[in-house]
């Protein structure tokens, strides 16, 4: 059974900085892309960064020049590196992966940036 944890949410001040880490574990054989995103309170899911298997990665414009998105292969873990926080950043983040071509979802991080 394939499960993704999530780790590193929590509270901080406007121009802060948290690191979120999701790890893929169970019976694997390839993960494609992986990404995050964040569920604002009262608002759609949105896409927020991904990062294909060679490195290559997308942003939303609104977090451009603030978090950066990596992977490591060898743990199937992906990161999200967040400076620079505002309070519009708060919601429930969550980790995604395409994983032997099936999608999977993490259970989803609270991040909450008090102004």
């Amino acid at each position: 059974q394939v499960q993704l944890v999530e780790s590193g949410g929590g509270l901080v001040q406007a121009g802060g900085s948290l690191r979120l880490s999701c790890a893929a574990s169970g019976s694997i054989f390839s993960i494609g892309a992986m990404g995050w995103y964040r569920q604002p309170p009262g608002k759609q899911r949105e896409l927020v960064a991904i990062i294909i298997r060679g490195g290559i990665t997308n942003y939303v414009d609104s977090v451009k020049g603030r978090f950066t998105i990596s992977r490591d292969n060898a743990k199937n873990t992906v990161y999200l590196q967040m400076n620079n926080l505002k309070p519009e950043d708060t919601a429930v983040y969550y980790c995604n992966a395409a994983i032997d071509r099936r999608d999977y979802w993490g259970q989803g991080t609270q991040v909450t940036v008090s102004s």
